[in-house]
């Protein structure tokens, strides 16, 4: 397993980049960092207590917004574009607590291709339970347009040159 390179490290919010869920300087957000594990990408991440919704429990919201991102990742790194999501199917099925000793792996995948359409599963696993699952449908844009639109830049292996 190898950690993906945030290629938007660098610009900064005022330029353009502050996303809530992988800006390492947005103060609010998620501080999300990835990794490629064979055709998986994953997200290690501890949820802290200012993330709750019920007591002590993370808000679907929040591991809505886990799964969307790292789905997001996987088409960056393993088709090189970017696009969006158009659909979303969450299933909670266990509670995430909200304490120090909680670590959650969140991971995704393409299962298929139809177009520019990308379908997707992803999974919340805490503490070793599944706890959450997701399919998504995601629009991918060409590599042109992401790169002249959105300012896309490759995302890369730590190794790779």
């Amino acid at each position: 397993m190898k950690r993906i390179i945030n290629p938007n490290i660098g610009i900064s919010e005022e330029e353009g980049y502050n996303c809530f869920a992988c800006a390492p300087h947005n103060v609010h957000g998620l501080h999300m960092e990835f990794y490629e594990d064979g055709d998986d990408v994953v997200c290690y991440w501890i949820p802290e207590t200012h993330f709750q919704g019920w007591t002590n429990t993370l808000h679907g919201g929040i591991q809505a917004t886990l799964i969307d991102e790292t789905a997001g990742w996987v088409i960056a790194r393993k088709l090189q574009t970017t696009g969006m999501t158009t659909n979303l199917n969450v299933k909670y099925k266990r509670p995430i607590p909200t304490r120090p000793d909680t670590k959650l792996e969140i991971r995704a995948h393409i299962t298929a291709m139809k177009r520019n359409f990308a379908l997707m599963e992803a999974t919340i696993i805490c503490n070793g339970e599944l706890c959450t699952t997701a399919e998504l449908t995601f629009y991918c844009f060409s590599q042109e347009r992401a790169k002249e639109e959105f300012h896309f830049l490759p995302y890369k292996l730590e190794d790779e040159e």
